[in-house]
């Protein structure tokens, strides 16, 4: 049986992005090329092959350092908490909480600025995404916690966690604000300064809502304490 006649057509070349491979160690590839494609479409639609090959690294080389897209991106996010923290201006100490905190996140958003359209992307896809929103939440929940610490400002225990959350859902508002706002970053500072007056309130707030089971624990110890003053007593009469 004759052998059938060799394709005439070469076999087709993998196609190849056009975009420069990202310079640093494999693992900082991995971490600019995904949010260099993030840039450019939702993460949705952004596969682990194509982030290997803006990356210039090897599937088996993605594996070892990340699993999914999402921990890319929870890399990229400790990173830059990394750094927020490496570069606090020791010279605010002296400043008001609020003041200090101000300064932490505005340090955060300049940082964030290389990234912008990545960020828009992910504010679009959590719009229509909620497991994924629950998911940038709690990155954003821990990061939250590390800008409180950064900031003098207690982020421990439950409290902690409250603050954390809505210190969360408050920068979540301001990068809106960001995103948009190509005006020497105007806007953006006032949205963060509106947005920390109302979370300093809600932080007064929270205080006072804490004190009250403080109190009322307190209320019932002194009531307690006379009673047990008086069978004290009594238990010696009786003996």
């Amino acid at each position: 049986m004759a052998r059938k006649a060799a394709r005439s057509k070469p076999r087709r070349s993998r196609s190849t992005t056009t975009a420069s491979v990202p310079a640093g160690t494999p693992r900082e590839r991995i971490i600019e090329g995904f949010m260099n494609l993030l840039a450019e479409q939702p993460i949705e639609r952004i596969g682990l092959a194509e982030i290997a090959e803006r990356a210039g690294v090897s599937l088996a080389d993605l594996r070892g350092e990340f699993s999914t897209p999402l921990a890319i991106l929870a890399a990229h996010v400790k990173e830059l908490d990394r750094k927020v923290l490496t570069e606090v201006d020791p010279d605010m100490e002296e400043e008001s909480p609020r003041e200090r905190l101000f300064d932490v996140l505005m340090r955060r958003i300049e940082l964030l600025g290389a990234h912008k359209e990545a960020v828009r992307s992910l504010l679009r896809s959590a719009r229509r995404d909620p497991p994924l929103a629950l998911a940038l939440n709690a990155m954003a929940m821990r990061s939250q916690q590390w800008m409180l610490t950064a900031a003098g400002i207690g982020a421990s225990g439950p409290k902690g966690m409250v603050r954390s959350q809505g210190l969360a859902l408050l920068f979540a508002n301001v990068l809106r604000t960001w995103v948009d706002d190509e005006n020497d970053n105007t806007r953006t500072l006032a949205a963060l300064d509106r947005e920390l007056a109302r979370g300093q309130r809600f932080a007064g707030l929270l205080d006072d809502l804490c004190r009250i089971p403080e109190a009322a624990c307190n209320l019932r110890q002194r009531m307690r304490s006379p009673r047990r003053g008086r069978r004290g007593r009594d238990d010696r009469v009786a003996v």
